[in-house]
């Protein structure tokens, strides 16, 4: 069952440990690649780490719409990320999706990344093992049939928090949830 806006519109605090375990789908012309949530990473507006801490730009502009959009952006120059929307429309919050358990589409996902290992253990290699791009960014999760997020059951009560990763500020934040 795809995940209702009502999961996203919450606290990213609160969606962020029930992402843990959901499976993220992408319905490409050459199959479906599918992936269980194992790891994600919390940006919310007053955080220095987040893209929404100077307030809303073009680029940005997904954060701070509705929660339950994919907000896909390019960082140094060479990956591609993926953040869920949280919140409501107006506050600029978000969960990045850092790492998924390769499930379905595991031989397109290897032909993407030119290997076989570590597919999509890290937000980049996650995107390019499921084709996601800029043309993904604004994306509803709740109403699209090429990518969103399903609930299949999975309970996931146990859990890691760790500081995030890759960032320099606000790195007293155990904003990163590992199962």
């Amino acid at each position: 069952m795809k995940l209702p806006r009502a999961f996203y519109e919450r606290s990213p605090l609160e969606v962020a440990p029930e992402l843990l375990g959901k499976f993220l789908v992408h319905v490409t012309p050459e199959g479906t690649a599918t992936g269980q949530i194992n790891e994600v990473e919390i940006y919310s507006q007053d955080d220095p780490a987040s893209h929404t801490f100077r307030g809303k730009t073009p680029r940005n502009a997904v954060m701070f719409g509705k929660g339950g959009f994919a907000y896909v952006y390019f960082t140094y120059g060479m990956y591609f990320c993926m953040n869920v929307s949280t919140e409501t429309e107006g506050i600029g919050s978000g969960v990045l999706i850092r790492s998924c358990i390769p499930v379905e589409g595991i031989g397109f996902m290897q032909q993407r990344r030119g290997k076989s290992v570590h597919l999509c253990d890290g937000p980049g290699k996650l995107c390019q093992a499921f084709g996601l791009t800029r043309e993904h960014n604004g994306i509803d999760l709740t109403t699209s049939a090429e990518l969103f997020i399903e609930d299949r059951g999975v309970q996931i009560e146990k859990y890691t928090l760790t500081p995030r990763i890759g960032i320099s500020v606000a790195t007293d934040k155990l904003w990163r949830f590992v199962f």
